[in-house]
Formats: structure tokens, sequence, C-alpha cells
């Protein structure tokens, strides 16, 4: 049974916030500090060997170093990158020794790596960064720039386009993105979410302004954890008005251009139950498909007997257009009326007689005039047949 004080430094051992760690000869973690599991995980322990938990590239000096250990006896320190919960690569500085007690196992801690002293060249080159994004921000005018650190702190927040917003550059230097909108519950959420690692980016209205914004996660090093958001904000009102105003004109354009299909292919009820369509000028596909829907929907709607489709305005034709007014005839037909072609040119008769089409079931007329007294004549025959008796009188008898 254990006794009180080892369970007792077990029990310090689990709570310490140190990065500490006991692990067997060939690296297997057997425990693990509570301060070492809150910073990378529970998968610390269980037997988890350190060699896994390392970056790829580190794995061949810690095992140098881990041999060094054994062989010698002595406490070796090395850096090395080590896998957290999350997935990132934390650089960590390990000091580890063999245990007086139990020379099987191996009495570990761990602190976070001191970066390595940049070189004049690498300040240079920070300074230079440094200008660049201050020009950037000084002077291109419908720019807004930003960036917080890990915790959401503001640590920039420059930019021309910052007044827009009714602030003044650097403002928000030191205070937090969340308690700036700690009162909006669900944008303090989307904001936690810019720490995922993706790059954003869209376009919002603010302030009585547009903005195109990307947010573009920051890490100290490739393969680690995001430790803050950078934003960049483009003032795009100019454009968004030139474009609402671009939109505005086409949906005048295109209503306009309605109109003029409509004047150009009026549908005329010139008699109780007769339609006719007069076409003028250049008739295209596009032009025959909208008339024939538009007159298919008349003939529906004004119940007619008769459509008239007078070409006499109409010089040339298209292989496609002539195909289209027999089956728009051929329509006309399957819906109880009588499709009527009237004032065909010669140049537009030769055409469909090139087709091949069935013209045989065509009923066209000399000129629009003709093709009405066609239509009144049908209509009073039909109308007289109606009302003509269908019995003798009485007293005659009927002719054999």
């Amino acid at each position: 049974m254990e006794s009180a004080p080892s369970a007792l430094l077990g029990e310090l051992f689990a709570r310490s916030p140190d990065l500490l760690f006991i692990a067997s000869a060939d690296g297997a973690l057997l425990h693990g500090s509570g301060g070492l599991r809150d910073a990378l995980g529970p998968g610390v322990e269980g037997g988890a060997l350190l060699a896994d938990l390392a970056h790829p590239d580190d794995r061949a000096a810690l095992a140098a170093a881990w041999s060094a250990l054994l062989q010698r006896g002595e406490p070796v320190s090395f850096d090395v990158r080590l896998r957290d919960g999350g997935g990132a690569y934390r650089p960590l500085s390990c000091t580890a020794s063999r245990s007086s007690s139990d020379r099987g196992a191996v009495l570990g801690s761990l602190r976070p790596a001191a970066a390595p002293a940049a070189t004049e060249e690498e300040l240079s080159t920070l300074r230079l960064k440094a200008r660049i994004l201050d020009g950037i921000a000084e002077h291109v005018e419908p720019i807004a720039i930003w960036a917080t650190d890990g915790d959401g702190t503001y640590v920039y927040h420059q930019g021309k386009a910052v007044t827009k917003t009714g602030l003044t550059p650097g403002q928000h230097l030191g205070r937090s993105l969340f308690d700036l909108y700690a009162a909006s519950p669900d944008a303090a959420a989307e904001m936690r979410q810019w720490y995922d690692g993706q790059v954003r980016h869209g376009r919002s209205e603010a302030h009585g302004t547009y903005w195109d914004t990307w947010l573009i996660p920051l890490r100290s090093a490739p393969g680690e954890r995001v430790d803050g958001v950078l934003g960049i904000s483009l003032d795009v009102s100019d454009s968004k008005n030139v474009e609402n105003e671009l939109r505005i004109q086409l949906d005048r354009i295109a209503a306009q251009q309605k109109v003029i299909r409509d004047l150009s292919t009026p549908i005329i009820e010139v008699w109780d139950g007769v339609l006719t369509l007069p076409m003028v000028g250049t008739v295209d596909s596009m032009r025959t498909a909208e008339v024939m829907d538009s007159l298919l929907q008349q003939i529906v709607e004004k119940r007619a007997s008769f459509a008239i489709l007078d070409l006499t305005g109409v010089e040339v034709v298209d292989t496609k257009v002539a195909s289209h007014l027999v089956e728009l005839v051929t329509a006309i037909r399957l819906l109880g009326a009588d499709g009527i072609v009237a004032g065909i040119k010669p140049t537009v008769a030769q055409t469909m007689v090139a087709l091949g089409l069935d013209l045989s079931q065509l009923n066209t007329q000399r000129n629009l005039r003709a093709a009405l007294n066609y239509a009144i004549r049908t209509m009073t025959r039909a109308q007289a047949a109606s009302l003509a008796p269908s019995h003798p009188a009485p007293g005659k008898t009927p002719s054999p």
C-alpha cells in the first residue's frame, strides 16, 4: 500500500503547473503533471512515446540526447517541438535525468524554448516590413489594417479608412476584440472562429460604408497554432455605387427593350375572334420564339378562332425562322384556331420551299385584306350553319 508521503507527492505532481513528466527508459511517457496535460493535452500519458509527439525534424536530435542520457547517466538538455492536443507543435526546452531510486525511469521537465536572438539581417528585414505596412496604412486611401494577438487584443489598428468607422487610427490598441463585442454574443462567437486557421474573405456594410475584408490567421512559425489574426478592409463604396447604378441602367434598358419588342410585334384583335400579328423588319429566331409565346397566349385568352401572321413588311427570313413559322401555324391549329400566313414576299417563299417543309397544310393569303375576308367568310358560313334547322318544318316533305 502506498505510503502517505508518496501519495502526497503523487498528488502534488499531478497538480503541479510546471511541465513535468516521468518516462521509461525507451521514452514512453508514464506520468505527466497537470501543467503538462494542460499544455499538450491528455495524450501525454498512457505510454505515449515522446518521439511520436516530437516534430519529425526534431526526432533525430531527441534520439541522440536520449541515448547520451542512458549511456552516461548525466542530465541532458535539448530543444524539441512537441505536438499538443490541437495538432500544433510547440517549441520547448527539455531537461531530463535518470531517477536515483529507479534507474529504469527518466525524470524530465519542459519549458517554453527561448526564441533565438535575431540577426542584424533579420532585424533589417523586420524593420523594412514594418515600414511597408505603415506606408500602406498611411497613404492608401480606402484601406484599414488591424491585427489581434491570440487573446483577441488589438496590437495594430491603422489605416486612412479607419476614420470612416467613426474611430481614430490606433484607438483600439490594447483593447480586447471580444470585450468590444461582448453585447453581441453571436458576433463574438463568429470572431472566435477566426482563429481556426482558415483564410476568410467577404463583403459587408458597416457605418454606411461597403467593405471588402480579408481575415488572415497569423502563426509564429509554420505548423504552430494560430496566435493572431490580421484583418485588411478595403472601402469599396465607390465601386459598389457604380455597380448599383449599372444594375439600374441595365434593368431600365431591359424594360425599354421589352417595350420595343412589344411595339414591334403588336397583336391586334381586328375582329371578334380574329387576331392579327403584323411583323416588320428583320425576323430572327429569338424574335420568332417571343412571338410564338405571346400569340399562343393571346389565342387562349381571347378564345380566338383565327390568327393572321402578316409578313408584308418582312423581306428576308433565315431557314430557322421559316421552320419556326411552320411550327407556329401547327401550334395554332392544336389550340383549335386557324393560322393564316399573309403577304409572303417572293424571297421568303423561296426560302420556305428550299427547306423542303410540308407546306400543304399551310393556309396562305395574298395580303392582309384577303386574309381578313377569308376569316370573316368562314366565320359567317359557320354561324349560318349553326342557325339552320336540323329537321324539316311541319307539312314539308324532304326532297329525295
